[in-house]
Parts: structure tokens; sequence; C-alpha cells
């Protein structure tokens, strides 16, 4: 977000995945197809790295390549996650956000359970005054 990246910036993103699983004990994990290893994207947990009222927090994200949207794969792997973060982490609480225009994610984290809190939407600290992106809404799922 916001865009694709460049080979280089893939490799330094990857690095920042496998060094937040060193420090949280958690993070973004591989989304594959189980039968041939295709890779689709990643699904997971993070600590964001900016400030927002809602913070501190974990999100719960995902990012999967275009062809495979549709299909069920965010839904069934971020379900599979919430019970890892919820059983197995013992997190309390997890959060989630979007542009409101992504109406696929949207469904998907209103399918997970999570509910839209209007209070909590906001401006993207990493993104500039007027990008497109900038302005984000935020859903959480508390434990149960």
């Amino acid at each position: 977000m916001p865009g694709l990246l460049a080979p280089a910036e893939s490799d330094e993103l990857i690095v920042r995945i496998e060094q937040h699983f060193v420090r949280y004990g958690f993070g973004l994990f591989v989304a594959e197809l189980p039968e041939d290893k295709t890779f689709l994207g990643f699904i997971g947990l993070s600590v964001a790295a900016f400030d927002a009222p809602f913070m501190p927090a974990v999100e719960i994200g995902w990012r999967l390549a275009a062809d495979y949207w549709g299909h069920g794969f965010a839904t069934e792997g971020a379900r599979t996650i919430i019970r890892h973060a919820f059983e197995d982490l013992g997190l309390t609480s997890l959060v989630s956000f979007t542009v409101p225009e992504n109406l696929r994610s949207r469904r998907v984290m209103e399918k997970l359970g999570m509910v839209h809190d209007p209070a909590g939407d906001f401006d993207h600290p990493h993104l500039p005054q007027g990008h497109t992106l900038r302005r984000h809404v935020l859903y959480r799922l508390n434990r149960q």
C-alpha cells in the first residue's frame, strides 16, 4: 500500500516481516495454494508502525494477488489467524483498516465478525495530505 513494490522494496518488506516475528512472536504469513504452493500473498498480524488514536493495537491484515480475490482465501486465512491470536497468543482484541472504497476487504472484515468503529476512522499518517488513499475506516474485533 499504496502501490506495487519494486524488487528492492519487496526484499526490504521481507526483512521487516522477519524482524517483526522476532520482536513480537507473530507476523504476516505467506498465503499459498496447498496443491501447488502458488503464492497468493500474505495474511497475518502486525503491530502498526505509526501513531493513531486507536494505538497500541494489533492489526489483522491481508494482501492477496488480484487473481485470487473473491475465492474466500482472505476470509479462510483470517479466521485461522484470529483463532491463533485469541487462543494461542492470548490477545484480547484486533483491529483492521482499509480505505472506505475497498468494499471487498470491508466485506471480509464483516464476515469475520469485525465491527466498523466510525469514531476510529483516521487519516493514514504514512500518506500525504490529499492522497486518495489517505482516509481509512477502522474495524474492531474483541475476543469473546
